[in-house]
């Protein structure tokens, strides 16, 4: 019935917001052209370069000519940053005592009126004030908050050019509500929304990606029209924040998961929506947890995805199939949805039945894990004694982090073998000739400590993935993770069982080449959890024990075949780090 506008950027929302609100950093003011072109600059930055180079190449003929400008210059790179505890970034907004804020609302009007002119009913989403403060960073350790004062009236501006625009509500997103907030930032809502409720569209206020918790209160009582939650992680705390929200204000329920694609059960969610709708009413909305950007678009296109996991998923278009079967069971009676229900129903059934999401065995051996297998059976000096013998190494030896650059000619050979052009020994011919051109160019380099380069990964989540059971993958499940950057996450769906080693032959070859230590690479269980669409059906601890137990398997049998040293790298190790510090120790 509302669809939102705005909320999908060509770079990222946050840098969107810093345009929209007129706060860019002095040394990207001077840039003139695309605005598109401006906001790419700003998130990669500009190597310095001549001015005729650089306004024949994006400026054209309004672009600075002077020895001094910033095309001669180039221009430092924003900051880049998790959005909250998912795998899309932002550029962080860079704030000073002197920062001032000017409206230029031209993106959103622009995506208003298409909207408008293809006949949708729309809802524009922006960043909250409190919450783009808090994103931000103060560059001359001033106090952020002291900005509030001066970007309201910004703020206020938009809402009205907004709704002059035709635009009756509008989603202002503060996600930090979900975090725990001070005293001073709790206040600075209170400020915010009074000063804002003159405006005069209606205001929908949404939250995501956590609980509410002490902030339930403050969240009920701001002046504004609704009050979206994610009840997907929050549904606990929806009765009581029934209770606290006065009678005429909208209650926007988060009941599709927008951050994983398996399907809702959407039996049990009526259950529960039923008795409130009924005391709510036309106050009730329902939603996506959060915005569909964090899941694939379409499910209709992977033609090559196993048929019995795909039945099972839901990407962005059949999510929206779902919210809108859920609005009318609750309008007609489920009686008016029943052939779609029932299918839902199989689907689950057939899920909770299958042996490939349920292996005995996997759970049986994850069952015995206890705190002793994570001990070592002598003491760190006595360990530390044996391996500096046995390694022979010099005072701070050198190494490198793993990878070395995919080349155009792994991508071809790659492309190749899957297309079946290449063959499996011609594949692995041409990646033991990379691996053996990144150890001679260690050696050369004098490292102590190689690597084999990982020429034959394709993706560091992926390869291991592919090796294991239990795992998916899509065709064109992308995810954007900010700018033209995006992810294809594998699909974990039943228990991880390693069937066979999936590194010793790639190390053993590499090890052959040189009298080096050669370190064993395996990206870590953490990482593999956080960087794929994890299961809902159990505890992702439970999932991520599985995946240890198969990466402490090839950790064994690497130990086995002579190698010495093993890296296990943890890129994502924060990326599911809880929003509250409370919940930490339990991460």
């Amino acid at each position: 019935d509302l669809v939102p506008v705005g909320d999908f950027s060509f770079y990222d929302q946050v840098l969107d917001m810093s345009f929209t609100l007129g706060n860019l950093p002095e040394r990207v003011q001077g840039w003139q052209g695309d605005v598109l072109d401006n906001s790419f600059r700003l998130a990669r930055g500009r190597t310095a370069r001549g001015a005729q180079a650089a306004a024949a190449c994006c400026g054209g003929a309004h672009a600075p000519q002077t020895a001094a400008s910033p095309a001669d210059e180039g221009v430092a790179a924003g900051e880049m940053t998790k959005w909250f505890d998912t795998n899309y970034h932002y550029i962080v907004p860079e704030f000073s005592a002197a920062t001032a804020f000017r409206l230029d609302a031209s993106r959103l009007l622009a995506q208003l009126a298409e909207a408008r002119a293809q006949g949708v009913q729309a809802k524009p989403v922006i960043i909250g004030p409190v919450t783009y403060l808090a994103l931000g960073k103060a560059k001359d350790g001033s106090d952020k908050l002291a900005l509030l004062e001066r970007l309201l009236p910004v703020y206020a501006e938009l809402l009205d050019t907004l709704a002059a625009h035709g635009a009756e509500w509008v989603q202002v997103d503060e996600p930090i509500l979900v975090t725990e907030l001070t005293a001073d930032w709790q206040h600075a809502f209170n400020t915010a929304y009074h000063q804002l409720k003159a405006c005069q569209p209606r205001l929908l206020v949404a939250t995501y990606f956590g609980q509410l918790q002490e902030n339930a209160y403050l969240a009920a009582n701001l002046p504004v029209a609704g009050l979206h939650v994610d009840a997907i992680n929050d549904r606990e705390g929806v009765a009581p924040l029934i209770n606290l929200l006065s009678a005429h204000k909208v209650l926007s329920l988060g009941v599709i998961n927008g951050r994983n694609i398996w399907k809702t059960d959407l039996a049990a969610t009526l259950d529960w929506l039923e008795p409130l709708a009924e005391r709510l009413g036309d106050r009730l909305w329902l939603a996506p947890s959060c915005s569909l950007l964090h899941v694939p678009v379409d499910l209709a296109q992977e033609q090559q995805l196993d048929a019995e996991v795909k039945s099972w998923l839901t990407f962005a278009i059949q999510k929206l199939a779902e919210l809108r079967l859920l609005g009318r069971a609750l309008r007609e009676g489920r009686a008016a949805v029943a052939a779609e229900l029932a299918d839902n129903a199989a689907a689950l059934a057939a899920r909770r039945s299958s042996p490939r999401v349920h292996n005995p065995a996997v759970q049986a051996a994850v069952a015995t894990l206890n705190a002793g297998m994570g001990q070592r059976h002598s003491p760190y000096a006595e360990r530390a004694a044996r391996q500096a013998a046995l390694l022979q190494l010099p005072l701070y030896p050198t190494t490198t982090i793993g990878s070395f650059p995919q080349t155009a000619d792994i991508r071809r050979a790659r492309s190749e073998y899957k297309a079946g052009r290449l063959d499996a020994a011609g594949y692995q011919s041409v990646m033991r000739a990379e691996i053996e051109r990144a150890v001679r160019e260690q050696e050369n380099l004098g490292l102590d400590v190689l690597v084999h380069g990982e020429a034959e990964r394709n993706d560091m989540v992926e390869y291991f993935g592919e090796q294991l059971e239990g795992y998916a993958f899509s065709q064109f499940g992308w995810v954007q993770s900010y700018g033209s950057r995006c992810v294809k996450p594998p699909i974990l769906f039943g228990d991880i069982r390693r069937p066979k080693a999936m590194t010793l032959a790639w190390i053993r070859y590499a090890q052959s080449l040189t009298d080096k230590p050669m370190k064993g690479m395996l990206t870590g269980p953490v990482t593999i959890l956080n960087w794929s669409f994890v299961r809902d059906d159990q505890p992702r601890s439970q999932s991520c024990r599985q995946l240890a137990l198969a990466i402490r398997e090839e950790v064994l049998d690497l130990e086995k075949a002579g190698v010495r040293i093993i890296q296990i790298d943890e890129a994502a190790l924060r990326e599911g780090l809880p929003l509250r510090r409370a919940q930490w120790q339990a991460y």
